[in-house]
């Protein structure tokens, strides 16, 4: 069931940013921590795989302390024979990755953006999409009650219901799930929100969610202009304050930030942040202490570095950790805290790998608020 609420914009206690030039946001970087690098392992999920191209991570710990990890992989992206697959890092085992497996295919259409998460009733969902492409893809979900060792068969959603689209959802104290989702249609990307208050049977769309951008010159035979944010990630501020994080089409061109003051039932219209930002997907977590970490590629053109970012309010980030600076493609992040506190973390690694990545809570520095 899906019923859709179109998104109040909240006049009051809006935040403002800096006023930025063009010169600015072109150049504009979250500031670097001069302390010490932190401690961080990182270790390549597999090695070898039947498939060539590897995409769009993402993770979860198990109730046992294993970690999930997913994503598609096939011949290429889109490419008709694209699965969802999976690994399980068993911590009784030294930590061994099994070897990858499929956790479902779709018949002669490619598969995209796996996303595990665990509602509060306990079961496990893979939300994923199937289709040509993101503007004609449809949404998907699997159940596991057993903590994957099996799943439920496919259930194809209805048009309309997409799911998380990348990044984790939010699951409130109270069990309602709050879904960063998103639209790409011709010319225009807007955000929305799925929210469930009974585990994911029901569902109320929320939106859209955009940011306002200034038209951009055609450039000769060019028939397209798209403009708009996509793939928000979501995390709690407190007091009912939730906050999106958005990626960006290269006309804005930095991460974009919506909030919510009514635990995601209507939102404000998004702002751009003095975070860079490529096209290209971002994820976050609200750690238990009340710090937020962004993981993100701290550019507005490729898709390296790949850095991790810490606030203490949710607006202003201080980079403390590069996980990749090299020639490449490191992309798609995911990003959760593990029952021991530590950062867990997933990326595409130059599309033929998925890198696994953590940090010890130690080493996440102390972000002290701006004012």
């Amino acid at each position: 069931m899906i019923r859709i609420r179109t998104s109040s914009r909240v006049n009051t206690r809006r935040l403002h940013l800096r006023t930025l030039t063009p010169l600015l946001l072109l150049c504009a970087t979250a500031p670097h921590s001069h302390s010490q690098s932190p401690q961080i392992s990182q270790e390549f999920i597999f090695t070898s795989a039947p498939f060539h191209s590897a995409h769009a991570s993402t993770i979860v710990e198990l109730s046992n302390g294993d970690l999930l990890a997913a994503w598609f992989g096939g011949t290429a992206e889109g490419a008709p024979d694209t699965a969802i697959w999976a690994s399980r890092r068993t911590a009784n085992q030294a930590n061994h990755w099994s070897a990858p497996y499929v956790l479902v295919r779709e018949p002669n259409i490619a598969c995209w953006n796996p996303v595990l998460f665990h509602s509060a009733d306990g079961k496990l969902w893979l939300y994923y999409k199937f289709g040509p492409n993101a503007r004609t893809w449809t949404g998907a979900r699997l159940i596991s009650t057993d903590e994957a060792l099996t799943w439920s068969k496919p259930d194809h959603l209805p048009a309309g219901l997409l799911g998380p689209i990348k990044d984790k959802p939010l699951v409130l104290p109270n069990g309602t799930i709050v879904s960063g989702t998103s639209v790409e249609s011709y010319s225009s990307w807007a955000a929305w929100i799925d929210r469930s208050t009974d585990n994911g049977k029901t569902w109320t769309k929320i939106g859209p969610i955009t940011v306002a951008s200034q038209p951009q010159p055609s450039k000769p035979n060019q028939t397209e202009q798209v403009s708009g944010i996509i793939q928000p990630t979501i995390v709690p501020l407190g007091n009912k304050h939730l906050r999106i994080y958005a990626r960006s089409t290269s006309d804005i061109g930095r991460i974009c930030a919506a909030d919510s003051f009514d635990n995601g039932l209507t939102w404000t219209q998004a702002h751009a942040t003095d975070l860079p930002n490529p096209n290209s997907g971002i994820d976050a977590v609200a750690l238990r202490d009340g710090r937020i970490v962004l993981i993100y590629n701290n550019t507005t053109q490729g898709r390296t570095p790949l850095n991790l970012a810490v606030s203490a309010d949710g607006e202003h980030f201080k980079i403390f950790a590069t996980l990749e600076d090299q020639p490449g493609e490191y992309s798609y992040p995911a990003i959760i805290q593990g029952k021991a506190g530590e950062l867990d973390m997933t990326y595409t690694w130059n599309r033929k790998r998925i890198r696994f990545a953590t940090v010890p809570l130690v080493n996440v520095p102390i972000a002290q608020p701006t004012h």
